[in-house]
C-alpha cells in the first residue's frame, strides 16, 4: 500500500524533529517534492531558511541529509530522530 501525502509529511516531520516544518508538494511530473524549513532561522533574504528537493533527485533523501547539516551547523544541541538515526549508523 502507498502511503498518503500526508502519512508522508507526517513521517518526515516526526524524523525531522521539533525545529522542522515539512510540507510535500506534487510537482508538475506528478511527483512528490519535498520542502523542509526552519522554524527558528531565517535566510538573507528575511525568508525563512528551507530546502526543497523533488522526487527526480531521491526528494525525501536529499532534503532530509539537507536538514541535517543545517541542524548540524546551526542548532548541535537539537535532538532529531532521523539525526539519531544517522549519528547510530555511522558508529556500528
Amino acid at each position: 500500500m502507498v502511503a498518503s501525502r500526508s502519512a508522508r509529511e507526517r513521517k518526515a516531520a516526526a524524523e525531522a524533529g521539533p525545529l522542522a516544518t515539512v510540507k510535500i508538494d506534487v510537482g508538475a511530473d506528478s511527483q512528490f517534492a519535498y520542502k523542509i524549513g526552519c522554524s527558528a532561522c531565517v535566510a538573507k533574504c528575511g525568508r525563512g531558511w528551507s530546502t526543497y528537493r523533488p522526487a527526480t533527485d531521491n526528494g525525501y533523501m536529499a532534503a532530509m541529509d539537507r536538514w541535517i547539516f543545517h541542524l548540524n551547523e546551526k542548532h548541535l544541541g537539537v535532538d532529531a530522530p532521523r539525526l539519531r538515526a544517522r549519528i547510530r549508523s555511522a558508529h556500528a
